[in-house]
């Protein structure tokens, strides 16, 4: 009887923190990276408007790169293979494109169709491959950023 209690409690609990977590991969960080993004973008607005030595130092690192598509190395992860092509236009990263991400299960379909979006925004304002990660998705930051780093490289002028 005892026995049959403790299991049951132990089931509960395992069932609990399951939830908890999947509300942490999915649902939270995605939250969590909007405000934060939100908050980056207004602390870089004031900057750029209160300071002219920013606005120059910004203005000299547009048009780094050389215009036109480059394809990334496939980078490795525990859980598949990362890969992505970037366009330049104008000398800026203008278009990221993930040709391939890890697929393999239904957890990692579930975190990179959250993330990869937010991950290709942030690196479209970045215009480097020098973005924050998403909590619980560390895999798929470092094939994303190691394949655009990879591709960046090829575009510089």
């Amino acid at each position: 009887m005892i026995k049959k209690i403790i299991g049951a409690s132990l089931s509960f609990v395992v069932a609990v923190a399951m939830a908890i977590d999947g509300y942490l991969v999915f649902w939270k960080p995605h939250e969590t990276s909007q405000a934060q993004t939100t908050s980056q973008t207004s602390q870089q607005a004031q900057s750029k408007s209160s300071s002219s030595t920013a606005a120059s130092s910004s203005a000299s690192s547009q048009g780094k790169f050389k215009n036109g598509t480059y394809t990334g190395k496939a980078t490795s992860t525990q859980w598949g293979d990362v890969q992505v092509k970037v366009t330049v236009s104008g000398g800026d990263l203008a278009k990221i494109t993930v040709l391939q991400s890890p697929n393999t299960n239904q957890k990692s379909i579930g975190i990179n169709q959250q993330v990869l979006p937010t991950y290709k925004k942030e690196a479209l304002k970045a215009q480097s491959a020098k973005i924050q990660q998403v909590s619980g998705a560390t895999e798929t930051y470092k094939g994303f950023t190691g394949s655009l780093q990879n591709a960046l490289n090829q575009a510089e002028a």
